[in-house]
């Protein structure tokens, strides 16, 4: 029976980040991932933007904050070690609203965020501020006539599936041991993780995560516990433009969105969808997406389709990640649930729980518990 001291289950961006802060730590990791189609990170646009939050909840708000924070020092590790190109790079971005519905969400908004900035818990004012419709036009004139728009100088993007290969390559480099394959089932005795049941092989370990994003509900059972994650299906489309040069991120009050590239790709998305584990692009969903982004820059018409992407959000009903050890089981941690923030939160979260097994102190993080959800039978 192989030995490892740490078992992580699932190869997104969350468990690739977790086994890669152990395996840089020489914590002897094996990550097992089946390579599921739809995982959110292969799909996800990858807008970094924690400041521009508008939701309720600080310890959302919080935790974001932090992990904004980490990801230039993550990418500059990255890439000291690697000319392996992460994905990463800056880019300002735009909140707007174009019609009048819009309008009063994007007020609502457009308060919040100024609120929190005034009260200095934000980036300041020339990084962060609104711009009239006027400047907003000028500045940025492929784009219809708006009626708001605040501007955000030092956000960032980042491409979900170039991060999880430099993670991962990074990782083998400090002894990280990849398996494709499936976990059967964990083996627990006396309360404790022992060790994993994958392909009908056993391993030893003295810790495992579990960080299989819409698919982690499936050790409910065995655990006794309610993982309550959902499948989330997100229709993104890709597209190529003569010239992005200049443009910004761009968010609506429609859940929907243009991400820019330099090499001229255009990411417009996404659909919000209960679509269980279905991960077939649908002609309505494409339609929805593609049309809001007509709605939003006209000239995006004539744009060359290059392909379409599907990802399964893994959901949680507050749109909080569940992270952190489960009561009763000592060695097993869940860090699952990132919905579609788990490019923004993932390499953070991934850090987090890798400084819970090695007994470092970590954020606070108590509000992303498991139990605040009720336990199966």
């Amino acid at each position: 029976m192989t030995s490892h001291d740490s078992i992580v289950i699932g190869g997104g961006i969350v468990g690739t980040a977790t086994a890669y802060h152990l395996a840089r730590e020489g914590v002897r990791t094996l990550l097992i991932d089946r390579h599921d189609r739809g995982r959110a990170t292969d799909a996800g646009a990858g807008i970094l933007s924690a400041e521009t939050y508008t939701g309720d909840s600080d310890a959302w708000f919080a935790f974001a904050v932090e992990a904004a924070a980490y990801y230039p020092k993550l990418i500059e590790t990255l890439q000291a070690s690697s000319d392996v190109d992460v994905g990463y790079g800056r880019c300002p971005k735009i909140t707007i609203a174009i019609d009048d519905t819009e309008f009063q969400h994007y007020e609502k908004a457009r308060r919040r965020v100024l609120d929190r900035q005034r009260r200095g818990d934000g980036p300041p004012h020339d990084e962060l501020h609104e711009l009239t419709p006027a400047e907003t036009r000028a500045r940025f004139p492929f784009l219809s006539d708006v009626r708001g728009c605040l501007h955000f100088a030092h956000s960032a993007r980042v491409d979900g599936r170039r991060l999880a290969a430099a993670l991962q390559a990074a990782a083998a480099h400090h002894g990280l041991v990849e398996r494709e394959s499936s976990v059967d089932e964990l083996i627990l005795r006396d309360r404790r993780v022992v060790g994993v049941v994958s392909g009908g092989e056993h391993f030893k370990c003295d810790a495992a995560v579990i960080a299989g994003g819409a698919w982690s509900p499936g050790f409910e059972r065995q655990l006794g516990l309610r993982i309550a994650v959902v499948p989330q299906r997100g229709q993104l489309v890709h597209l190529r433009a003569a010239d992005t040069s200049g443009w910004p991120i761009i968010e609506g009050f429609r859940g929907h969105y243009v991400v820019p590239w330099p090499d001229g790709r255009v990411v417009v998305g996404a659909t919000r969808e209960d679509s269980g584990f279905d991960i077939t692009p649908t002609a309505a969903g494409l339609s929805e997406v593609l049309n809001e982004a007509f709605r939003v820059i006209p000239a995006l018409r004539e744009a060359e389709i290059l392909e379409t992407r599907v990802g399964l959000r893994p959901l949680t009903r507050d749109r909080m990640p569940i992270l952190g050890r489960v009561p009763g089981i000592e060695g097993v941690l869940l860090a699952t649930g990132h919905g579609s923030t788990g490019l923004q939160l993932g390499p953070y979260s991934g850090k987090a729980i890798a400084d819970a097994i090695l007994g470092r102190a970590t954020p606070d993080l108590t509000p992303f518990q498991v139990d605040r959800f009720q336990s199966v039978d």
